[in-house]
Order: structure tokens, then C-alpha cells, then sequence
């Protein structure tokens, strides 16, 4: 319905304004339900332009506006120029027949069809393994991954396996002197190092493949080699345990083995963007708008992180996508802007690349907050999250709050059992259904198509207006990147669902009307399904 009212709204602007350049048509529910279904302030948006009272205007749309009357029952003005619209009982139900034609398809789009989407995430240093601290990145990246593949993109997940640079040499070296200990050398951890038992363990591992072959070799690169493999193959489990799947891993070396680094520095100096000061290589950022300019190589020879990143963005964007999308945290607010100033140098179309940053996560622990650090090995990793509340907890509590907002995960109220907990509650619902609909199938005989328009009450009607709405939260929490949209409003529908349960009964009821509402109950158990498979969450027929 939402696409059809702007259709046919700027298809009635257009015939009244055709030299006008027409604002975007915004379509919301009215905060008083008796207003009607949706309303739009388009009307107003004109009246600085049009320089006419918004109400005038909306007066002449309204009279302009061709549209079927059996899919709007009518249309009103309120306000100072608010246009309402009140749908046909008839779309309804025609709608909700159509709905539960497409079951496991309802609520997939074609927006994005024909665009190809790289969605990076996670990109964790392999230094040790993934973290709580991780674990808002992965999830968000593989939701809205998710997200763009129900509207019709082509999506490759990918991961950027940073293996270079000196966390790298720091894990290797920790390594070699927890394996030296282990032997017997009497050698001390230096300052900096990681100290985790996962090094140790490690270690273990070199000695049981190599004895003490490299006990006066700590410089050799099987250290090094040796906790990378281990460590991304324990990453690799922690993803597949949380079900993410990469489609492709990116490894940073490539990026100084094929020549893309030197390409890069080549181009920026031909800009003239790039100078040597103090023994290090200088990015000119002052020329963007930055108060500074950038390092992207150190005195020491070491680049920084910005230039294998602006080399590696460019390889992206060469590799043909329409759009990469990057999930950061808030640590990188202030340097992804110096990537797109060079890739704008470059000559790549900036809007190519699209950034979600997320604000940072708290873990609270006996109603206190929980410091993590990886070196020194004082973390909660994903698995021991996981071990204690499950991989679909855990997934919705990194998706419920708005991705720019602090995120506080609870564990005692994660490990909350029944519908106290949020997910459950959801999970409940569609569990709940099923439940239903076993006992019904077990009890009652049905004959004949289903007639819909049986279905009369005011919560059967919201509850259909609800389901309807399915496909518009879809598109929404895709193109804003934020899942917890459609989060609210599967929360909505179960509670809407509930509601028709206390109100509605289907036991006892004439056949005809129990067949009906078992029909819209079908509608529910389908979206609260395809809505839990976007988030990544299990929707169980039994609990």
C-alpha cells in the first residue's frame, strides 16, 4: 500500500506541478488510530515553494489524486494540511490472501535488484579470540547483510584479514616465550604482551608438533604463523556458532604483494597530496577540511593503518560493486573520512562506499560494568557469551537498540528465562501459533476456500493492517541499516497477536469463522518466521 500511495500522489503532483522539482512523499501512521491508516505531510513540504496555505494545497491534491476505491475506503484533510488515507476492507483482505500465498517469500522486495553489495565486518586482528567487544560488529554486518538480500541485492559477506604490522609480531613473539617457559627457560613476558591462556595453549600446540626444535629461534615465523592459523580457526567457529557465514576472505598482505600500496602512493604523490617530514611519508588532509594532516607511513618505514585501507577500499571498489558497505565502530569516526578523501582523489565515486558506525558495548555483570582487554586476557569472549545464554540471545541483544546508541548487554537479564526476556518473546509467539494450530488441526475439519471477510473484529482488523506492514518495516531496517526496526515492530505484532488470542477465540467458534482466523493466525507464524530468519534467530515451533 505504501508504494501505491506514492505512486499515485506523485503521479497527481506531477499533473498539478510539472515544473515544480517534487519533494520525496513520506507516508507515516497517524498517532491516532482513528485518523486513519497512513497519512502524508507532502502538502506542507509544498507550501514554501507553492508560497499557497499547505490545507489549500493538500484540498487541490486530494481532488487531483486517481485512485481505486477498492483498495482506499477514503481519504480525508486534517489539520493544517495532513492528508489521511483509510484502506478498503476489501484490499485487506485481498492483501492477506496474497500474503499467505507467498509464506516463506512474504516480505522480500526487488529495490536493490541487479546492484551488487559487499558487506565488510568483523575484520578482528587475528591476535586472540573474538570478543563480546566483537560481537556487535559481526552481528550488525550479517543483519543488514541479510537485510539486503530480502530487497533483492546480490550480497557477498567478506572479512579483511589484517595479518601484518606489529600486533602480528607482538602475537608471535608471546607466543615463543610462553613457549620457551614451557620448556624451562626461565625468560620473562615482555611489557605489551598478550597474556592470555590461549597463548599458552598455543604454545602447547608447537610443542606437541615440534618438541623444542625452535627453543633458540624465537624469532622464527611459525610463532607467528602458527597463533594466526589457530586463532582464525577459532574465529572461524565462533562466526559458523553464530550463524555467520563469509562469502570471502580478504588478506592484507595481498595488498603489498600485488602492488596495490605502491599504486596508491604513486597516485597521491602525482596529486601532489603526499610529502616527507620528520622521516615520515605525510598524507595532506588539511586539503579536505582536516585541522591536521595524516601520517601514512612512520619514520620507521611502518605504513599506517589508512594506507593499506585506502589501498584495500580501492581493490573493492575495483572488483565492480555498486555499493561496499563498512561496519565500524565509534574508534573510526575520524579516520574512514581521510579513506574517502582519497578514494575521491582517486577518481572512485565516494558514494560508493557507505559506513555504518556503531557505538561501543558495555557488558554488565552483577548489575556492574565489565572492563575487557585482549592483551591482558581480562575479556569475555563470544563463546563464553554464548556457553551462558545461546547463539539467538546473543544475536538479539547486540540487534535490539539503534546502532548509534551505547549498547548495555544485561547477562542476568539475558539469561532470563521465559517471556521476560525479550527474544523469548517473540519466540514464544510463534511457538505459540504453532501450538495453536496443532490442536486445531488434532480437533476441527475444515471444507471449502477460506473466507476472509469473516474476519470482522477491531483486533482481527489491526492485526491484518499489522501483518501488511510487514514488507515496509523490511525495506525500512535495510536502507537505514538498522535492524532494530524491524525488531519494534515484530514486537508490535506479537503483542498484537497476544491481544487477538484474549479477544478472539478459535475453539468452539462456527468452522467457517475458526478456519478464518486460523488463516490470519498463519499470517502471523509466517512474518514473526521470516522476520526472526532476517534477524539470524531461530523461530522455534515448540518451546
Amino acid at each position: 500500500m505504501n508504494d501505491y500511495l506514492k505512486h499515485i500522489i506523485s503521479e497527481a503532483l506531477q499533473r498539478l506541478y510539472p515544473d515544480l522539482e517534487l519533494p520525496e512523499v513520506v507516508l507515516e501512521k497517524p498517532r491516532i488510530a482513528e485518523h486513519g491508516d497512513l497519512a502524508t505531510n507532502v502538502a506542507m513540504t509544498l507550501a514554501k515553494p507553492l508560497r499557497k496555505p499547505p490545507r489549500a494545497i493538500a484540498e487541490e491534491l486530494v481532488n487531483t489524486l486517481n485512485y481505486d476505491a477498492g483498495q482506499l475506503e477514503g481519504i480525508e484533510i486534517a489539520g493544517p494540511g495532513f492528508i489521511n488515507f483509510r484502506f478498503a476492507p476489501n484490499w485487506l483482505y485481498t492483501a492477506l490472501k496474497g500474503a499467505l500465498e507467498q509464506g516463506e517469500t512474504y516480505g522480500k522486495g526487488r529495490q536493490l535488484a541487479g546492484k551488487r553489495y559487499q558487506v565488510e565486518f568483523v575484520s578482528a586482528n587475528p591476535t586472540g579470540p573474538l570478543t563480546v567487544g566483537h560481537g556487535r560488529n559481526a552481528v550488525l554486518g550479517d543483519t543488514v547483510a541479510r537485510l539486503y538480500e530480502w530487497v533483492g541485492a546480490d550480497v557477498d559477506r567478506e572479512y579483511y584479514f589484517n595479518n601484518a604490522g606489529r600486533q602480528m609480531r607482538v602475537l608471535g613473539n608471546s607466543v615463543a616465550v610462553r613457549y620457551q617457559q614451557l620448556l624451562g627457560r626461565e625468560v620473562d613476558l615482555p611489557e605489551g604482551s598478550y597474556e592470555g591462556e590461549y597463548i599458552v595453549d598455543i604454545a602447547r600446540t608447537l610443542i606437541e608438533e615440534h618438541k623444542d626444535a625452535f627453543i633458540d629461534q624465537p624469532d622464527h615465523l611459525i610463532f607467528k604463523e602458527t597463533a594466526e592459523r589457530v586463532i582464525f580457526d577459532d574465529i572461524s567457529r565462533t562466526l559458523d556458532r553464530m550463524n555467520i557465514r563469509m562469502n570471502t576472505y580478504f588478506n592484507e598482505n595481498d595488498l603489498y604483494e600485488n602492488g596495490s600500496i605502491d599504486d596508491v602512493l604513486k597516485r597521491l604523490d602525482e596529486k601532489g597530496l603526499t610529502y616527507k617530514e620528520d622521516g615520515a611519508l605525510w598524507f595532506k588532509t588539511t586539503s579536505f577540511g582536516k585541522e591536521k594532516d595524516t601520517v601514512l607511513v612512520k619514520s620507521s618505514g611502518e605504513p599506517t593503518y589508512r594506507l593499506p585501507d585506502i589501498a584495500y577500499h580501492a581493490h573493492k571498489l575495483d572488483r565492480g560493486y555498486d555499493v561496499c558497505v563498512d561496519i565500524f565502530g565509534a574508534d573510526h569516526i575520524a579516520t574512514y573520512p581521510d579513506v574517502l578523501s582519497a578514494l575521491g582523489v582517486l577518481g572512485y565515486d565516494q558514494n560508493r562506499v557507505d559506513v555504518l558506525v556503531y557505538q561501543f558495548v558495555t557488558i554488565v555483570m552483577d548489575g556492574k560494568p565489565f572492563k575487557m582487554s585482549t592483551r591482558k586476557a581480562n575479556f569475555v569472549t563470544l563463546d563464553e557469551l554464548m556457553d551462558e545464554v545461546g547463539s539467538d540471545v546473543t544475536r538479539f541483544f547486540f540487534l535490539m537498540r539503534s546502532p548509534g546508541t551505547h549498547l548495555e548487554f544485561d547477562i542476568a537479564q539475558a539469561k532470563e528465562s521465559g517471556e521476560k526476556n525479550p527474544v523469548f518473546y517473540l519466540q514464544y509467539a510463534h511457538a505459540r501459533i504453532k501450538s495453536i494450530m496443532r490442536k486445531v488441526e488434532e480437533t476441527m475439519q475444515f471444507d471449502g476456500e477460506v473466507d476472509l471477510p469473516l474476519l470482522q473484529h477491531e483486533t482481527e482488523i489491526k492485526l491484518m493492517k499489522d501483518l501488511l506492514d510487514f514488507p515496509h518495516w523490511v525495506i525500512s531496517a535495510a536502507m537505514s541499516k538498522e535492524p532494530h526496526r524491524l525488531i519494534n515492530y515484530l514486537n508490535d505484532v506479537a503483542a498484537g497477536f497476544h491481544k487477538f488470542y484474549h479477544d478472539c477465540r478459535i475453539m468452539g467458534e462456527e468452522a467457517k469463522l475458526a478456519q478464518a482466523r486460523i488463516a490470519l493466525l498463519t499470517g502471523v507464524a509466517t512474518v514473526m518466521a521470516n522476520g526472526l530468519t532476517i534477524l539470524g534467530i531461530d523461530a522455534p515451533d515448540r518451546m
